[in-house]
C-alpha cells in the first residue's frame, strides 16, 4: 500500500483564489505519478501526476496530464464526467468505510457521489459541489475529441464540508485512506490508470479495500 504525507501550505487567506493555491502546490516539486496499470486490455499510458496539501479549512489537489486525446463535452455538474479526459480522488476520511468519489473532467466539470461500494454509491447534490473551487489551464468551456499532443493542469479546491457525512475540523495528524486515478471512457483510446494499485479483474475504481494512506502534517 502506498502512503504519502500531505503538506499543509502557509497562506494566510481564508479562501485563497485558485489560481495562487495553484502556484504553490507548483513548488511541491514534480508531483506524485499516477502510473499503475492494472488491467492489461487497457494499455494506453498518459503521463499524470499531482500534487496535494492542505490549508485550515480546505484540501488542495492539482493534476498535471499530458495525453494524446482530449475531450470535455459534459459541462453540468454530476454528468458523467468520466467519459471525457478525467481525474479522480476517492478518498474515505474515517475508519466507517465511507467514501467520496470526487470526479472531474479537465475543464473541471465535477461529478460527486459517497458510499461504501459501487452498488450504493449516491450522487450527491449539486449544492456541495458549487463550494468546490476549480481553475483549468483549458478554461471551463466543453469541446469534442481533439487529438494530438496536450498537456493540461487541474487545480481543484475541496472545503472540508464537502465531507458531509463526517465533521472535520482539522486535518492536521489526521489519517485518510484514498486514491487517485485518470480515465477516459469515451476517448479514442480508452485507460484506466491508479494511483495504488487496484487488484480487480475488470477496471473498477469503486475499491476502498485499494485505497492508499495519506498522512496530515
Amino acid at each position: 500500500m502506498k502512503s504519502l504525507k500531505v503538506k499543509r501550505l502557509d497562506i494566510d487567506d481564508e479562501k485563497p483564489a485558485p489560481e495562487k493555491i495553484s502556484k504553490l502546490l507548483d513548488k511541491l516539486g514534480q508531483g506524485n505519478k499516477i502510473d499503475q496499470l492494472p488491467w492489461k486490455d487497457f494499455s494506453y499510458q498518459p503521463d499524470v501526476r499531482f500534487n496535494i496539501a492542505y490549508g485550515e479549512n480546505e484540501l488542495y489537489l492539482k493534476y498535471y496530464v499530458n495525453e494524446k486525446h482530449i475531450r470535455a463535452k459534459h459541462y453540468k455538474s454530476n454528468q458523467k464526467v468520466y467519459e471525457d479526459s478525467c481525474v479522480e480522488f476517492f478518498v474515505s476520511p474515517s475508519t466507517d468505510g465511507v467514501y467520496y468519489n470526487f470526479e472531474f473532467n479537465c475543464i473541471g466539470t465535477c461529478l460527486l457521489g459517497k458510499g461504501r461500494s459501487r452498488n450504493d454509491s449516491k450522487i450527491l447534490d449539486t449544492g456541495v459541489i458549487k463550494g468546490i473551487r476549480r481553475v483549468s489551464t483549458l478554461g471551463n468551456r466543453p469541446f469534442a475529441e481533439r487529438s494530438g499532443e496536450f498537456h493540461w493542469e487541474l487545480t481543484i479546491i475541496i472545503p472540508l464540508e464537502s465531507f458531509i457525512d463526517h465533521k472535520i475540523s482539522e486535518l492536521k495528524e489526521k489519517k485518510f485512506r484514498a486514491n487517485f486515478y485518470k480515465c477516459g471512457d469515451k476517448l479514442s483510446e480508452m485507460h484506466y490508470l491508479t494511483w495504488n494499485r487496484v487488484g480487480t479483474n475488470d477496471p473498477d475504481f469503486h475499491q476502498p479495500a485499494f485505497f492508499g494512506e495519506l498522512e496530515f502534517c
